[in-house]
């Protein structure tokens, strides 16, 4: 399962809203797995699809809808996140801490 928690660090608080799209790479392209947005507490709690096969993923967010939306002119239109899944019974978590000048992410658990 893969799934994401966007918290804006500018505001100190889950960021609501954000579109979130999910990709894997098959070849030289990317293939659509799934798309969400966060919910009140900044989470998507899985996309659709059970466990992901190994491979590279990307998962893209659209920040800058976000922070319009907010009236905050944001650095960064999208942040798109690779990652690589080893083993399908694993629980791929990857956060998002966000500003609208800077970022950082991490394997969470």
């Amino acid at each position: 399962m893969i799934t994401t928690h966007v918290l804006d660090t500018s505001i100190g608080r889950p960021a609501a809203g954000v579109a979130v799209t999910l990709e894997r790479r098959d070849g030289a392209a990317w293939t659509s797995v799934g798309a969400a947005s966060t919910d009140a507490d900044g989470r998507v709690p899985a996309f659709g699809g059970g466990a992901p096969r190994p491979g590279h993923y990307r998962l893209t967010f659209a920040v800058a809808a976000y922070f319009k939306a907010r009236g905050v002119t944001s650095f960064y239109p999208e942040v798109a996140v690779v990652f690589d899944v080893q083993a399908e019974s694993q629980h791929y978590h990857v956060p998002l801490l966000l500003s609208p000048f800077g970022y950082s992410t991490y394997r969470g658990s």
